[in-house]
């Protein structure tokens, strides 16, 4: 995922709290034999929606394999949710491989191929005392979104289209954007760098993630940064424009675990392989508009897909 708080420290992270899962499952698919009995995990994840819904999930099979697990999802950013598992807090998260490439690796450049991305973060990570498992096709990277009314007056369907706007029509286009998107090199900055976007600042709202998609489906804003996975892209009748020249790394989940938790319990990865291959953009979409658009709790909805695709009973 791609939000990303400040450095803080672990005492500040609300790793002192926690409470432990409680879910009353036992094995489906997964988990048969209870090969983590014995175990006592910790799971943590950042505080968005995706993040929340996928931390109970990793938690809910964990303990249908066995484990007794200590919740401390919801922590604030990217890095200090990162840090808990390396520094042994917490034992495992999902987090996504642009992020880690990115901002926790420090490269400029994405590397095109998914796949080979992963398999980057997962070699530099291990030298951090991480290991990454098999990534998910659950793609959750930025872009811009507007509603059908002002996609039929403007015509655009890629960002190259919206760039054009902005040259041929200055001030047809203004942005609803993040604070954090507006300031990092893999957001707005180096997205109207990459096709020639000329936006004045004064066109540039900043704003929390879910005001922005209010304000573009009301037309507020002519075009918000939506991450592409989210349920309210579909619900509000937002459509997205196409990256065409493929400026955002992907931002593919996978879970990341501490690798000292991982030579302890090995079966860990065999757990969480079924349930990652099964996450994708539409699984996503579907699970985080229950939260988002119906207002159900995100552990429930995570309990509610887990029980649905067999994983636990």
């Amino acid at each position: 995922m791609l939000l990303v708080g400040v450095l803080v420290a672990v005492s500040g992270c609300g790793l002192s709290s926690g409470s432990p899962m409680v879910d009353d499952v036992r094995p489906g698919s997964i988990g048969q034999g209870r090969p983590l009995k014995g175990a006592h995990l910790t799971v943590t994840s950042k505080a968005d929606t995706e993040s929340l819904i996928l931390g109970a999930t990793m938690g809910i099979a964990f303990q249908a394999a066995g484990a007794d697990v200590l919740d401390r999802t919801g922590i604030q950013g990217s890095i200090g949710a990162r840090e808990a598992v390396r520094s042994g807090d917490a034992d495992a998260m999902y987090d996504y491989t642009g992020t880690a490439w990115i901002t926790y690796q420090g490269n400029s450049e994405p590397i095109p191929d998914p796949h080979k991305q992963w398999q980057a973060v997962r070699d530099a990570d291990l030298a951090n005392g991480l290991t990454w498992l098999t990534p998910s096709r659950l793609d959750n990277t930025y872009a811009l979104a507007v509603n059908r009314a002002d996609a039929r007056r403007y015509g655009t369907r890629t960002l190259s289209d919206v760039a054009a706007l902005t040259r041929s029509r200055p001030g047809a286009v203004t942005l609803c954007v993040e604070g954090e998107f507006a300031n990092r090199a893999d957001g707005l900055r180096g997205m109207q760098k990459a096709y020639g976007m000329k936006v004045p600042a004064s066109d540039i709202t900043q704003m929390d993630t879910g005001i922005i998609y209010t304000e573009t489906a009301k037309g507020s804003c002519t075009y918000g940064e939506v991450y592409t996975t989210d349920g309210r892209i579909r619900a509000m009748g937002l459509e997205v424009m196409a990256d065409d020249r493929k400026f955002f790394p992907d931002y593919n989940a996978a879970p990341e675990i501490n690798s000292r938790t991982l030579k302890e319990w090995p079966a860990i990865a065999d757990v969480l392989d079924p349930v990652t291959a099964k996450l994708d953009n539409a699984v996503a979409q579907t699970l985080n508009a229950k939260v988002d658009v119906d207002g159900e709790d995100p552990h429930q909805v995570a309990l509610d897909w887990m029980k649905a695709q067999g994983f636990v009973r």
